[in-house]
């Protein structure tokens, strides 16, 4: 197959060289030997027509090349994508002691170190207090993640960011999700808090919007009690799970079993046309060289 079939029909110019080095005859020279005999010389002949008919040759290899040789490549895999978005309490509970620094710094430091290990995804990050901030969209550029921290850090931010409403987040946050046709959906919260929004029933509610989106929630509950059970119902009714991390090591390991959790797949590619220049190169060089031995040692003499 061919890129520019048209081209091909310029293949009758060397057809018509070859044609014309084939049939003419040339100017014959008689040299006078005595008592010699006359020969055919068929086999010289037919070896210097060939020898003239090179050079077309090469030209039509030449246009070939110009029309575009295409061939069927093998099916490759092609990975799938996983949209990743990071929804982190900013509430002022978040500022408290957490190893060196604190939850919230924690936190933002195994965010971005979650990052490495899933390279190739789309990730969004959205803050939450009492409100909601749409911070990085989903994209696979996770440069503006290196630079989020300092200007959430809690403390830093007015007073509508203090609270928890972790319903409200999770909903903005399948609102993003929802805006991408391809992929799958996936929400890691980070809290240490308990919400209101979702108790008393609130949360199974929450969880049948996020099953009917196909959105899985990981959950990671950064204090020393154990994660409100409100919160470990959305995580287990989407297909997610909840994870303790009371120590900065232990909320690396948390983001590392998360990718462990949720296997990079796969999925089968179409057969697509490549460009197939390399077996009309090999000819092109295999004609020139031939052409080449001729000139040294099978040409026509030059009177």
């Amino acid at each position: 197959m061919f890129a520019r079939p048209w081209v091909l029909l310029t293949l009758v110019v060397p057809l018509m060289l070859v044609a014309f080095a084939w049939r003419r005859d040339g100017r014959r020279v008689a040299l006078p030997f005595d008592h010699a005999r006359r020969g055919a010389g068929r086999l010289v002949r037919g070896l210097l027509r060939a020898g003239d008919a090179l050079p077309s040759l090469l030209l039509a290899v030449a246009i070939l090349l110009l029309a575009g040789p295409q061939e069927l490549a093998a099916p490759r895999a092609k990975r799938a994508l996983t949209n990743i978005e990071f929804c982190v309490d900013v509430s002022g509970s978040m500022g408290a002691s957490f190893g060196s620094g604190t939850r919230y710094d924690a936190s933002m430091a195994a965010l971005n170190r979650f990052l490495e290990y899933r390279r190739g995804d789309a990730f969004g990050l959205t803050f939450f207090g009492n409100s909601v901030l749409h911070w990085v969209p989903l994209t696979n550029d996770v440069s503006a993640f290196r630079c989020a921290a300092p200007f959430m850090r809690p403390g830093n931010l007015p007073i509508w960011f203090g609270g928890t409403e972790i319903a409200k987040a999770l909903l903005a946050c399948r609102d993003v999700l929802v805006s991408r046709n391809d992929g799958e959906r996936m929400i890691v919260l980070i809290t240490d808090g308990v919400s209101g929004d979702i108790m008393g029933g609130r949360d199974q509610d929450l969880v049948r919007k996020l099953r009917s989106d196909a959105i899985v929630v990981y959950a990671i509950n950064v204090q020393e009690s154990v994660a409100p059970g409100e919160v470990v119902n959305i995580a287990r009714g989407t297909g997610g799970e909840v994870f303790d991390a009371n120590d900065p090591h232990a909320l690396e390991v948390v983001f590392q079993r998360i990718d462990a959790m949720q296997k990079v797949k796969f999925e089968k590619g179409n057969a697509e046309y490549v460009d197939a220049f390399a077996p009309l190169c090999l000819a092109g060089l295999a004609i020139l060289l031939l052409h080449l031995l001729f000139q040294f040692g099978l040409r026509h003499t030059p009177w």
